[in-house]
């Protein structure tokens, strides 16, 4: 099994870069999907370029309310665009290799701007999933991604006696193998450490309203990153 070289990811932007020269002249407004740019520069731990800013700020932009979107949309980067039999699909050099090799029945230079800017229900591949098999552990960088919803958190002394009133709606957004994206109910004591806002959250009885929205994830190589926005 092959696997994405570590050599590489500083370079994540070159690949990017490199597509907008095998476009027709009116694609090169956007010569990617955006989330094709997301999962490329996530796993290369955000690169400094143009491109990866872009994506990085269009992942920041999903978590800010209102609403909150999943901040990667793997089944709107087309990985799947070739299909060689004789080659791993759980390899994640297929990542860099969407953006060189296609289908036959329709070349990249044959791509127009709608397909390279999805809309609406454009390009939600396979069931809001991954077009190719990425339960590998060269994935697992997509798996990584947590999105914590602190929806509010209420703390505050209520009624002569002082009684301390606590309320909470916490929901944390998932990643499946094939990066399907859910969510569930969550709670205070499952934000991790970095969070801030909510470090006096039972301990007598401060007040406290707090929102915001927290995202965590962990590049290929293994490396911690997180962003949080308050409301």
């Amino acid at each position: 099994m092959r696997h994405l070289p570590k050599k590489l990811l500083p370079s994540l932007a070159v690949a990017l870069t490199a597509t907008s020269f095998l476009l027709p002249t009116p694609a090169r407004a956007q010569t990617y999907p955006i989330d094709c740019a997301i999962l490329l520069c996530l796993s290369g731990g955000w690169p400094a370029s143009v491109p990866c800013a872009r994506a990085r700020a269009e992942f920041i932009r999903r978590i800010t309310p209102w609403p909150v979107e999943p901040p990667l949309q793997i089944w709107r980067c087309p990985m799947g665009a070739s299909y060689e039999s004789d080659r791993p699909f759980s390899s994640a050099g297929r990542i860099f290799e969407a953006f060189y090799q296609t289908d036959s029945r329709r070349p990249l230079q044959s791509l127009q701007v709608h397909d390279l800017v999805p809309t609406d229900q454009a390009l939600r591949l396979v069931q809001d999933r991954a077009d190719i098999d990425i339960s590998g552990p060269e994935f697992n960088f997509v798996r990584s991604i947590r999105v914590f919803d602190v929806r509010y958190a209420r703390q505050h002394e209520s009624g002569r006696d002082g009684d301390c009133n606590r309320s909470a709606t916490v929901v944390l957004g998932t990643y499946g193998t094939q990066g399907d994206f859910s969510w569930q109910r969550s709670s205070v004591t499952a934000l991790p450490s970095a969070h801030v806002g909510l470090e006096r959250w039972g301990e007598h009885c401060p007040g406290i309203y707090h929102r915001s929205v927290f995202v965590e994830w962990r590049d290929y190589e293994g490396n911690y990153g997180f962003e949080q926005v308050n409301y």
